[in-house]
């Protein structure tokens, strides 16, 4: 790495967490940057845009207290690098990979581009393996499979945080126990308030999950443009763990929106042309920079699986930000402020949900060979429920069939008893109560089961 430096009078100046300089070398987009100010304090930075007269750097430290006089300001001629090596689990980092914790500096082998390299679709390997979460409505209904990128949308006061740090202390690899040396947790929480950074911190320590687990901590109170590298600096952690030492790596990122609320903060900034409610264009190629980290590559044993979690702006699925998400990732796993009012844990709403590659990770040599075939009965008959709700409250259930009110009660059962759950739950145990919620409809209503799952699971 080498630096250029410039003189003290091109800064011109300073406006949130861009810099603005007058261009007297060749630069380069994305181009590391290093602001030293008269009282000596240095500040990292990156290129945010250019032309022929002036340079934007994005702060990534705060600009309150930067002085334009005597300031001056360094060129690496090289993107932003995280340097990376062994001794990653356990540690926590602030938003840009500096250590939050007591630990050592960390001993770097690499130094990884924190925009990541494009990857070939040719040496992409399909995901084909099932990941468990400990949820019955995602393991058992929405599959989770390794290398998939699969989005949790939520809403403002829904139990999203609490969701992330169950995910991260239960999740493990089929056949193995959750503190498997092969599979690994990147969680990142970006413009996070300082009481949801404790929470993430103490509850995974105090339930082992941190010794498997590299966390990063970006707060609200950081600079946006920092906001934007939180996620970055998380997945080039997870490519190494993944590509480098083997290892199947679940990365976590929350929330999301505030990702996006930078970004827009950051592009109004500088002076550009907003799109959907303010948004810039580019936002869903910003966003697929990030998700389609997640894979698998031909030849090498790890994995990155993502789960981004996002808060929809008044609970709106249509906002731009879960909009495109969709667009881009494998499904979504969808949380019911309904079923949050009646205290029911996690709020998965199960029907707008999905995940498009659990038919390449359940079923046979996968996971249960009848667990396509359950998912699928559940998913037809929760169906059916919610349209004779609709029915009900229109005639009355004095009004319904008694086949109508045998799936009335399938409704109240299969909420209370296979979404709402009060510990974590192998896929053993979630398929059970899945039959255990078969029961109470009538056989012949069974049409995706076969006549031997039926007899063995149903009849016994």
């Amino acid at each position: 790495m080498y630096a250029r430096l410039i003189g003290e009078e091109i800064a011109e100046r300073a406006e949130g967490p861009l810099l603005f300089l007058s261009r007297s070398v060749d630069v380069g987009l994305n181009e590391a940057v290093e602001i030293e100010s008269a009282d000596g304090r240095r500040r990292l930075g990156r290129v945010a845009a250019l032309d022929e007269a002036s340079v934007t750097v994005e702060m990534l430290d705060d600009t309150a207290g930067l002085a334009l006089q005597g300031t001056r300001v360094r060129f690496f001629g090289e993107p932003l690098r995280f340097r990376v090596g062994p001794g990653f689990l356990g540690r926590v980092f602030n938003g840009v990979g500096q250590p939050l914790d007591s630990g050592p500096p960390l001993a770097a082998e690499q130094a990884f581009r924190v925009d990541g390299l494009p990857l070939k679709a040719s040496a992409r390997q399909a995901p084909t393996e099932f990941l468990e979460t400990g949820f019955t409505a995602i393991d058992l209904m929405n599959s989770l499979v390794r290398g998939q990128k699969l989005p949790l949308f939520s809403g403002g006061g829904l139990p999203h945080d609490r969701i992330a740090v169950d995910i991260a202390c239960n999740a493990r690899l089929p056949g193995t126990k959750g503190d498997a040396a092969d599979f690994a947790i990147v969680f990142a929480g970006i413009g996070i308030p300082h009481d949801s950074a404790q929470f993430f911190r103490d509850e995974m320590e105090r339930s082992g999950a941190l010794a498997r687990t590299v966390l990063f901590l970006n707060l609200a109170s950081d600079s946006s443009a920092q906001r934007l590298l939180t996620p970055r600096f998380a997945l080039t952690a997870a490519e190494y763990m993944a590509f480098s030492e083997g290892k199947h790596v679940l990365v976590i990122l929350t929330d999301l929106t505030n990702y996006c609320e930078a970004l827009r903060e950051v592009s109004a900034s500088r002076g550009e042309v907003p799109s959907r409610k303010g948004y810039p264009g580019y936002m869903y190629s910003d966003l697929a920079t990030l998700y389609e980290r997640a894979g698998r590559i031909r030849g090498v044993a790890g994995s990155v699986t993502q789960i981004p979690i996002l808060s929809m702006p008044s609970d709106d699925i249509t906002h731009p930000i879960p909009d495109l998400t969709g667009y881009i990732t494998e499904g979504q796993i969808v949380l019911d402020r309904d079923l949050h009012r009646r205290d029911l844990y996690p709020p998965i709403r199960v029907l707008p949900s999905l995940s498009r590659l659990m038919k390449d990770g359940t079923g046979k040599g996968l996971t249960h060979a009848d667990h396509p075939a359950l998912a699928a009965q559940l998913y037809a008959a929760y169906a059916q429920a919610q349209q004779t709700r609709i029915l009900a409250s229109v005639v009355g259930e004095d009004g319904l069939s008694p086949t109508d009110r045998q799936y009335l009660a399938f409704g109240q059962v299969f909420e209370q008893q296979v979404v709402n759950q009060d510990a974590p739950r192998s896929l053993d145990q979630s398929m059970a109560a899945g039959w255990q919620a078969l029961r109470g409809l009538p056989r012949s209503e069974l049409h995706r089961l076969s006549d031997a799952q039926i007899a063995a699971h149903l009849e016994a």
